[in-house]
């Protein structure tokens, strides 16, 4: 199976495949509306606004797996990024990332590129120190650990990397750069 084997559900509930991108360069993240890394959706944005016309599209979707930090509906959560981020990158809807009921796109992107670490730096560590405590075995298994996890596909269809939402969003936009 390739990346573009894979489907998601847009807001309206409508299957979206992800082979109408092909060609493209994508950045899948699982976000969340009330969550420390949040700001990052502005990020988000500007990358999407500087790439778009470029090829790059920005697969959002949103999960409430982690902490209960995206309560609202998918509506809401639209809302609440148009409005305080101004996103115009397609917003899926809400979705577990984790678990039985993952999106099967998950598996598929974790069978890719599995956790590689937080990098360093005080957010890396406070990440490390709070999972130590969730699940002491964190560092071995794939799953996503924390909201605003980022995977980057390339225009043939390889995920080419993970980002932890820990790492520099400096890193996530030299890699879309390489690619375009």
């Amino acid at each position: 199976m390739t990346i573009y084997d894979y489907a998601v559900k847009n807001t309206l509930g409508e299957e979206i495949s992800l082979a109408d991108y092909r060609g493209k360069v994508l950045v899948i993240v699982n976000t969340a509306t009330g969550c420390g890394f949040t700001p990052q959706y502005e990020d988000l944005e500007k990358l999407y606004e500087d790439y778009h016309d470029k090829g790059l599209e920005i697969i959002d979707i949103p999960c409430n797996q982690f902490a209960g930090q995206t309560p609202g509906t998918d509506e809401e959560i639209h809302e609440f990024c148009t409005l305080h981020y101004n996103t115009q990158f397609p917003q899926m809807t809400k979705s577990e990332v984790n678990g039985e009921n993952a999106l099967p796109l998950y598996g598929y992107l974790k069978e890719q590129k599995g956790f590689a670490g937080f990098g360093s730096g005080v957010k890396a560590l406070a990440m490390s120190t709070m999972l130590r405590g969730i699940d002491k075995n964190y560092k071995t298994n794939p799953d996503i650990k924390w909201n605003f996890t980022k995977f980057v596909v390339d225009r043939d269809g390889n995920v080419v990397a993970r980002f932890e939402p820990t790492h520099d969003m400096k890193e996530l936009r030299a890699c879309v750069d390489r690619l375009i």
